[in-house]
């Protein structure tokens, strides 16, 4: 397993992007919320994923750039978390909900909490 997270698993396209937004279910964990849907296009890459952390909630851009760049990591060394239990390609967006900064050991457990809740709703999505 190679922890990388290439061109091509990132999330861009705007028609990609809103698309997700409207159709798209959502998961929250706090502090990390995941907006997340069913690709239907054939694409080489199992998921695309994207990072957000809003204005409103942290206001140095200098800081919500370091909490992207910790949710890019956290989220690159434990993808395949998600990777090892899907059948179909997704697209993730992964938004950062908390007012302040958290350290990496707080947001890494987010994030497998935020996984087995994901894993949980798409088992009850598959069955329905």
């Amino acid at each position: 397993m190679r922890y990388t997270l290439g061109k091509d698993e990132k999330l861009k396209g705007r028609k990609l992007i809103e698309l997700l937004f409207s159709e798209g279910k959502r998961v929250k964990s706090f502090p990390i919320q995941l907006i997340y849907f069913k690709n239907s296009r054939e694409t080489e890459v199992a998921i695309k994923a994207g990072f957000s952390v809003p204005k409103r909630n942290i206001k140095l851009a200098v800081n919500r750039n370091r909490v992207k760049r910790m949710l890019r990591e956290v989220y690159r060394l434990n993808k395949f978390k998600f990777l090892d239990n899907l059948k179909d390609p997704y697209v993730f967006m992964f938004i950062y909900m908390a007012k302040e900064e958290i350290n990496y050991a707080e947001l890494e457990l987010a994030l497998h909490k935020l996984n087995e809740k994901f894993l949980i709703k798409i088992r009850e999505d598959e069955q329905d």
